[in-house]
């Protein structure tokens, strides 16, 4: 569907969000107020049943501009919780979700992912898998994505025009591929040819939203594997100039830290890699980052670098354990990715779930307790973490006054003692369950079928016939 056009609307119902790395803030009668620019003007987070119990529109001079907002209540069982940042996201991988088999990253990217990808000169092809895709990603609540395109300009733009219509925000990126552990098919064919690609598609991006309101540009080299020096000097000069945020991969499994060993025996490591070729910044974003050095972790703070954690992928492609928590405690800022297709779901939520078992997994083999991720810790770097890592910290990931409406409207099962209805997706609740526990029901169960609406900055950019806002199309 494609996105609606806001007007001020007032939202009715629980509402859930992170206000930190371990507080779930829970709301069981709230108010929520969004003017027609997307942006939250108000917030009652008590006592509200009905329209009437809103206190803010008790004031005359509020009357005017509320007095015609569109009124969206949720009933039953369920709440309203902010959209799931996607810090990390290979889109034309996607028909290839779920054929990792038993193959390891190196063996996976020559037998699945190269091919794919260069099969996107094909723009009709590009066009059916991005569509697809785009609405796939949305209809499981995830309102903003770093998305790796190809290194085809035609099918990284048209990604960016299809997030521009649908409604999502996106960070889109052609990818940079020059060195000889490429397929010849599917590489650039030089340094200077890679950058001229990456500036054309930067400034196709921006003349399509000036403002990067919704869609921006983002430089992207694949990993240091697929790039000469040369080549990552050059997008790291090119990030730079252009003022526009770099997203690579770092550390993933052990056989790729060894082959950037080889390949780039003048650096220490490889984060020193990325930091010696002006890749590493406060605008950049590393994927994995299984198996990082206590010097990587280092320059990696000190360079105030983002890191993405994949957990699902990770495991997939048995990667690793990123340790997470220890990460947290040396005060990197992580959010979650998907790894789409790597990882076998567009799902941050199953992320969440996998991130909180990768980290018992860890402690199981560490025998620390201090390992393991809690939900609420979970949830937090599915927003507000992720919101940081992609430049969106107090615009969107939480509920706030002057924050943007990106939400999802979550709804649970209600058990009927007179049948079995399992329309309502996996998560039943029979009444006696506490808020808290309805939304661990909902982490651990649930999916994109208790997703029944989507928007971003104040537009409806999904809905599921068991929305009840009957109003927005």
């Amino acid at each position: 569907m494609a996105a609606s056009t806001p007007i001020p609307t007032i939202y009715l119902g629980a509402i859930v969000h992170s206000t930190s790395l371990t507080t779930l803030e829970i709301c069981p009668n709230a108010a929520i107020g969004v003017d027609s620019s997307g942006m939250i003007a108000f917030i009652e987070k008590e006592n509200v049943s009905t329209i009437s119990d809103v206190q803010f529109l008790q004031n005359p001079q509020n009357q005017t501009t509320w007095s015609h907002a569109r009124i969206i209540t949720l009933h039953g069982h369920g709440f309203f919780f902010p959209g799931f940042i996607d810090t990390h996201n290979h889109a034309p991988q996607h028909p290839n979700t779920g054929l990792f088999g038993k193959t390891t990253l190196l063996d996976w990217l020559q037998t699945y992912t190269f091919p794919m990808e260069a099969s996107f000169s094909d723009l009709a092809r590009a066009k059916r898998i991005y569509q697809n895709f785009v609405g796939r990603t949305l209809s499981h609540g995830t309102t903003t994505c770093a998305y790796y395109a190809t290194i085809h300009v035609p099918a990284t733009n048209l990604l960016a025009d299809i997030c521009l219509q649908r409604g999502q925000r996106a960070l889109v990126g052609r990818v940079c591929m020059d060195s000889e552990l490429s397929p010849e098919d599917y590489r650039d064919a030089s340094v200077s040819s890679s950058v001229a690609d990456s500036v054309a598609s930067i400034a196709y991006i921006r003349s399509i939203d000036e403002a990067g309101a919704i869609v921006r540009p983002i430089v992207t080299p694949r990993f240091a594997p697929s790039c000469t020096s040369e080549c990552l000097r050059a997008m790291g000069a090119v990030a730079k100039r252009h003022q526009v945020f770099v997203q690579t991969h770092i550390s993933e499994n052990k056989s790729e830290v060894e082959l950037v060993k080889t390949l780039f025996p003048l650096s220490r490591d490889y984060a020193h890699v990325y930091d010696s070729h002006g890749i590493l910044g406060e605008r950049t974003i590393l994927a994995h980052a299984v198996h990082l050095t206590p010097q990587e972790r280092a320059t990696i703070l000190a360079r105030k670098a983002k890191i993405s954690h994949c957990p699902a992928s990770n495991t997939a492609i048995t990667s690793g354990c990123c340790p997470v928590r220890s990460l947290l405690d040396e005060g990197h800022t992580i959010g979650l990715g998907t790894d789409v297709s790597g990882g076998f779901s567009p799902s941050i939520l199953e992320n969440v779930r996998q991130a909180i078992w990768v980290s018992r997994h860890l402690s199981l083999q560490t025998g620390k307790e201090a390992d393991k991720l809690s939900t609420e810790e979970a949830l937090y770097l599915a927003t507000r973490g992720g919101a940081k890592v992609v430049g969106l910290e107090g615009k969107v990931g939480g509920f706030e006054v002057g924050m943007e409406w990106d939400a999802q409207m979550v709804k649970l099962g209600e058990v009927d003692e007179a049948e079995d209805r399992f329309e309502s997706g996996p998560v039943d609740i029979f009444g006696w369950e506490s808020w808290s526990e309805m939304v661990e029901k909902w982490v651990y169960s649930g999916d994109d079928r208790n997703t029944v609406a989507v928007w971003v900055r104040g537009r409806l950019v999904h809905r599921t016939g068991r929305f009840e806002g009957s109003g927005e199309v």
